[in-house]
């Protein structure tokens, strides 16, 4: 079963990611949520290529915490922010990368799919924060704006800055543990 819903993922994240590459090209690579729909789609092609292999495994959870980020963000600070959720849910690239394919992957990972421990927490947690700290300074040089409200740091104050790279540390942390803690009570 977990090789035919790595596949369909590898199908549903290749037809989000053409969608999303024919609309921004290559401003694409500022968003999380491309960035994660990409390790997504590489995790899953491996899956298929290499089967369950242990390293494979592990860029799976790393994939799955990363959509499970992207999916919670979506819901949870995006939409309430004054996105659009017909837009971000419903149209373009939004139904595969901010809906289905989040939640296809968490349930192939832990459901259909052999489970990273918790020495993978911290790198999935590195990863974020290697994202996060390369978009504020982006911003703070004003190379880009955004792509998401919490790293416009010249419209917030420092603080408020900290506070949110706090807060989405804290998130994927929680995200990481939690895949490692359910993935174990269903094993």
């Amino acid at each position: 079963m977990a090789f035919w819903l790595n596949l369909l993922l590898l199908v549903l994240e290749l037809r989000g990611l053409w969608i999303s590459f024919s609309a921004r090209k290559l401003k694409n690579f500022v968003f999380y949520t491309q960035l994660s729909n990409l390790l997504c789609a590489f995790s899953c092609l491996l899956y298929v290529l290499f089967g369950p292999a242990d390293w494979v495994t592990d860029i799976r959870y790393l994939a799955s915490c990363a959509l499970v980020m992207t999916f919670l963000v979506t819901l949870g600070v995006l939409i309430p922010m004054g996105g659009d959720p017909k837009y971000l849910l419903l149209r373009g690239n939004g139904p595969y990368h901010h809906l289905i394919c989040p939640v296809l992957c968490f349930v192939s990972y832990l459901f259909f799919e052999g489970h990273a421990g918790m020495s993978m927490v911290i790198p999935s947690m590195i990863l974020t924060l290697i994202y996060g700290l390369i978009m504020l300074y982006l911003n703070y040089v004003r190379k880009v704006n955004g792509p998401y409200p919490f790293f416009r740091v010249h419209q917030q104050s420092v603080l408020a800055s900290v506070i949110w790279v706090m807060v989405l540390l804290a998130l994927i942390g929680g995200i990481s543990a939690g895949m490692c803690v359910v993935s174990a009570i269903v094993s």
